[in-house]
């Protein structure tokens, strides 16, 4: 399965302070809106989004179509797909989003309860 660019996504308080922090450690801001409310930063092939007040918790994210870069890549395991062989293996399939093509996600849990985002964006 192509699961395309992973990153961990991080609740945070305080947006400027948490980018701040992560510039430090050699990460810089390769996309988001601090407007809005997140920014995603980069370090080497690492990546780590920043949301204030957009979730509860932390959660892995995994951007099937993407790699690290945010750059297409082809061929890839659509959403749609993914979410059926989560569902089928008895895993929960929570926050369904998006239509019959395209843009989509999901959200399921590993048996410990972490949360993980399966977040397509084309």
């Amino acid at each position: 399965m192509k699961l395309g660019a992973f990153s961990m996504s991080l609740a945070v308080k305080d947006l400027a302070a948490s980018r701040a922090f992560y510039e430090t450690l050699g990460f810089s801001a390769m996309g988001g809106d601090p407007d809005h409310g997140f920014l995603i930063m980069k370090n080497g092939d690492t990546l780590i989004g920043l949301f204030h007040g957009m979730f509860e918790g932390n959660l892995l994210t995994f951007n099937p179509g993407w790699d690290q870069k945010a750059q297409n890549v082809d061929p890839f395991d659509d959403v749609r797909a993914i979410k059926e062989i989560v569902a089928k293996a008895g895993y929960p399939v929570e926050q369904e989003q998006g239509e019959a093509d395209g843009p989509a996600s999901f959200v399921t849990r590993d048996p410990d309860g972490n949360v993980i985002l399966i977040d397509q964006h084309r």
